[in-house]
C-alpha cells in the first residue's frame, strides 16, 4: 500500500461536517478503537508504536510528563502510573471520557474535552495520539498545535492515514500533506503509519481545513473512519 492510499481520481463531495457536528455523529462519538487499550501486551501502545512509552521516558528523564491524546478509559496511563515516580505528570484527553468510574492515581488526569478545541497548561515530554487521528475532523491543525506543546527534547508520535486527507474536490491529498509535515520536520513511518516529531517548534502547514466526511467508510485499520478535506491556503 503506498503512502497516500485512495481514489486516483476525483469524486464528488460529500456534505462537510465543522468539528462540532462530526463529534456528535456516530462514527466519532461512538468509536471503541482506543478505549481499552493497555499500555504492553497484545493490544497495546507499545506494540501500536514500536516502543514502550515508559521505557522511553525513564531512559529520558527523572521526571516525565506524557500527554495522551484520545486517550479512552485512560487504561495506558493508569498502567504507566505504576512505572514511573511520583512526579510524573500524565494527562489524557478524549472526547467521551472515561466511561466506568475509576479512581485514577494521584499524577494521572483525566480530561473530557474535544482535542480540536482543548490547550493544555505545561508543555510534554512525550506526546501520543494512537489511531486517534482517524476521528479528529482537522487532523493537521491538531499536529501543528500539539508541535508546540512539546518540550525541548519531546517527542510526538500519532497514526496518520494518509488515504483519508482529501482535495477540495475529493481527490487524495495525502502526497502533499506527508510532503509538508516532512518539511515541517515530521518523519513518517508507512509501515506503522506512524508520524513522529522530535523537538518543540511552530508548524504551520500550507492547508486550510473545509470539514469532513464521517460516512468515508473503513480505513486501514479496517474500521470506519473521517475523512478530512483541506484546500491549499492563500
Amino acid at each position: 500500500m503506498s503512502e497516500a492510499s485512495g481514489p486516483a481520481t476525483a469524486t464528488s463531495t460529500p456534505p462537510l461536517l465543522p468539528d462540532g457536528e462530526l463529534e456528535r455523529s456516530t462514527v466519532v462519538a461512538n468509536s471503541t478503537m482506543n478505549r481499552e487499550r493497555g499500555l504492553s501486551g497484545v493490544n497495546s501502545y507499545a506494540r501500536e508504536l514500536g516502543f514502550d512509552p515508559v521505557d522511553d521516558l525513564l531512559a529520558r528523564y527523572a521526571s516525565p510528563s506524557w500527554l495522551d491524546l484520545c486517550s479512552g478509559e485512560g487504561r495506558a496511563l493508569r498502567e504507566a502510573a505504576a512505572r514511573l515516580p511520583a512526579t510524573a505528570v500524565l494527562t489524557g484527553v478524549d472526547l467521551v471520557g472515561p466511561l466506568v468510574p475509576v479512581p485514577a492515581p494521584p499524577m494521572v488526569e483525566l480530561v473530557t474535552a474535544s482535542v480540536a478545541g482543548w490547550t493544555p497548561r505545561r508543555s510534554y515530554d512525550l506526546i501520543t495520539c494512537v489511531h486517534g487521528l482517524h476521528y479528529v475532523g482537522d487532523r493537521l491543525g491538531l499536529l501543528s498545535r500539539a508541535a508546540s506543546w512539546l518540550g525541548s527534547q519531546g517527542v510526538l508520535v500519532a497514526h496518520l492515514d494518509p488515504g483519508s486527507v482529501r482535495h477540495a474536490d475529493g481527490s487524495p491529498a495525502g502526497r502533499p500533506v506527508l510532503a509538508a509535515l516532512r518539511s515541517a520536520g515530521f518523519t513518517y513511518d508507512s509501515r506503522r503509519h506512524l508520524l513522529t516529531l522530535r523537538g518543540t517548534r511552530a508548524v504551520h502547514l500550507p492547508f486550510h481545513y473545509l470539514g469532513a466526511d464521517p460516512q468515508a467508510g473503513p480505513n486501514w485499520t479496517g474500521q470506519p473512519a473521517v475523512a478530512a478535506y483541506y484546500r491549499p491556503a492563500p
